[in-house]
């Protein structure tokens, strides 16, 4: 009593499907041919094909003219620039100059006195390069000048703010001295207040 199922199932479904249904899958299977994907990359390499036939075109209409065509023109072109070029310049005075001499009768002058300024006599220039509240700063501060080449000195003095510890460099007569005591102080990067003094 043994039944082949598997049979009688195939049957079944082949009575199921009508002559259209039959049709219909051999229809989708010729839109799926291998025949469609040929036809996309025929449109694909014409397109690619056109742009590079035109690039090419616009290239070639593009180029320089070669060196026959514009060579009668580069040719003109020079010479128009070599007649235009000025002559070049002599130089005689390379021997000339040796052999000339100049013969001036003059008589000298007095030497001019660097004048005498009667507030250079009164007054005396000094560089304040700090104020400290603790002696220990301005011990440090005086070192960094001794380090420099200059003299400085402290001096204590007592005010309403309480005691400071002020850090002085000279005195100098002249405005030149004091000129290169600053330019020092500046190079270190140590700030100066210039006070003016009478002796």
């Amino acid at each position: 009593m043994a039944r082949d199922y598997a049979s009688s199932s195939r049957s079944k479904s082949r009575s199921k499907r009508s002559p259209a249904a039959a049709r219909k899958p051999s229809a989708s299977r010729r839109s799926n041919s291998p025949q469609a994907p040929v036809r996309v990359w025929r449109w694909y390499g014409s397109g690619v094909a056109t742009g590079v036939f035109l690039s090419l075109l616009l290239y070639l209409v593009t180029l320089p003219p070669t060196i026959e065509e514009g060579s009668q023109a580069v040719a003109e072109t020079a010479a128009s620039k070599e007649r235009e070029a000025p002559p070049k310049p002599r130089f005689d005075f390379y021997t000339m100059l040796p052999e000339q001499s100049i013969d001036v009768d003059v008589e000298p002058a007095d030497i001019a006195q660097p004048r005498a300024s009667s507030n250079a006599s009164n007054e005396i220039y000094i560089l304040q390069a700090g104020s400290f509240r603790q002696r220990q700063d301005a011990d440090r501060r005086r070192a960094e000048l001794l380090l420099l080449g200059l003299e400085p000195k402290i001096e204590e003095s007592r005010t309403d703010n309480g005691r400071w510890f002020r850090v002085f460099i000279g005195p100098y007569d002249s405005r030149a001295q004091m000129a290169k005591a600053r330019s020092l102080t500046a190079g270190q990067n140590i700030d100066t207040l210039l006070l003016k003094r009478s002796r």
